[in-house]
């Protein structure tokens, strides 16, 4: 989290929020790097309270995602419902300053979170994992925001597009900047563009051995669906063989796709001309990570593993290449 908000994010904050929601004054922090999340609890019941600064979402953008997660919970997905507060709002601000923080409540995700080591993360799981994204998309193309929602924004309306404000290497950016002009030529229909999670990486979900319960939709944008389908390939791929060779890697993509689309395409069509799309995704999240670090993580602040990260970044935009190949696809 950046230091100011950290500065504005004091304990009164805190115990406003839970005050306004009728919450236990007991919690935990789970995570604080866009968004502050903390387990909290009602009458000792475990909930999720999210938290977030006004410099990265406005109240509009949260009332629209959480109007998204509320219709795909109706659709019988399973995702973790949002609790309105006693005000029957889905968001309450919170002012701070010449600021706001926005809090959001929302139900505990069942199952457990995965790690790399389980024996779990298998074929089984991608399956699920592309099944459960399939069963997103093809039901969001029936939605509609309800009375008074403002759609979410598009994709190239992120502000972390604004490249120029995060790195300035030159060739850097002309690798970014004709990733992101072919992509904005790529044709747009009801079935290949809509409403995405954007971050369904293994970070994302609980697992129960049955069902993926997925959250953190705060990267929510009207996007082309095979985005979502590129983005879970490159954190697995990346997690799994962080410090691996592409041979290792590309072995490995090849078994994780397999099986997702295995999952996807009982739910969902995945069209012969999204192997062409992926790509171009895998490449825009390499430029997107690489403005991420440079936003949230000062040079003397990152470890080893971020400068290992940003490095093998560079390298692929110098080389105009994605994390692995695809071509088994075709």
């Amino acid at each position: 989290m950046e230091q100011f908000v950290e500065n504005l994010f004091t304990q009164d904050v805190i115990e406003n929020i839970l005050n306004r929601f009728n919450l236990d004054h007991s919690y935990k922090k789970l995570g604080d790097f866009e968004n502050y999340v903390f387990e909290v609890y009602e009458l000792g019941k475990p909930k999720i309270l999210r938290i977030t600064h006004s410099s990265h979402r406005s109240k509009q953008e949260l009332e629209s995602e959480l109007d998204w997660i509320q219709y795909l919970n109706r659709c019988g997905i399973s995702i973790p419902n949002v609790l309105l507060s006693p005000d029957e709002k889905t968001v309450e601000e919170f002012t701070v300053e010449n600021s706001s923080f926005f809090a959001s409540l929302f139900e505990k995700a069942s199952g457990d979170p995965i790690t790399l080591d389980d024996s779990i993360f298998n074929e089984k799981l991608f399956y699920k994992w592309g099944k459960m994204i399939g069963k997103m998309h093809r039901h969001t193309k029936e939605y509609q925001p309800s009375e008074g929602i403002v759609p979410r924004q598009h994709w190239d309306s992120a502000d972390l597009l604004d490249f120029e404000k995060y790195y300035s290497n030159e060739e850097l950016l002309e690798h970014t900047r004709n990733v992101v002009g072919k992509i904005q030529q790529l044709a747009k229909s009801k079935d290949n563009y809509g409403l995405i999670h954007s971050d369904i990486h293994q970070g994302n979900f609980f697992y129960d051995g049955n069902t993926i319960h997925v959250f953190d939709f705060d990267d929510a944008s009207y996007h082309y669906f095979a985005s979502d389908i590129a983005i879970p390939l490159y954190y697995a791929t990346n997690s799994k063989h962080f410090y691996s060779t592409r041979d290792e890697r590309n072995r490995f993509a090849k078994k994780f796709l397999t099986a997702f689309l295995d999952g996807y395409e009982e739910e969902n069509k995945f069209f012969s001309d999204w192997i062409e799309m992926i790509p171009l995704f895998l490449q825009l999240r390499d430029s997107e990570l690489y403005a991420v670090f440079n936003k949230k993580v000062a040079p003397e602040e990152r470890n080893d593993r971020v400068k290992h990260w940003m490095k093998e970044i560079k390298q692929r935009m110098e080389e105009n290449v994605a994390i692995v190949d695809i071509d088994f696809l075709t």
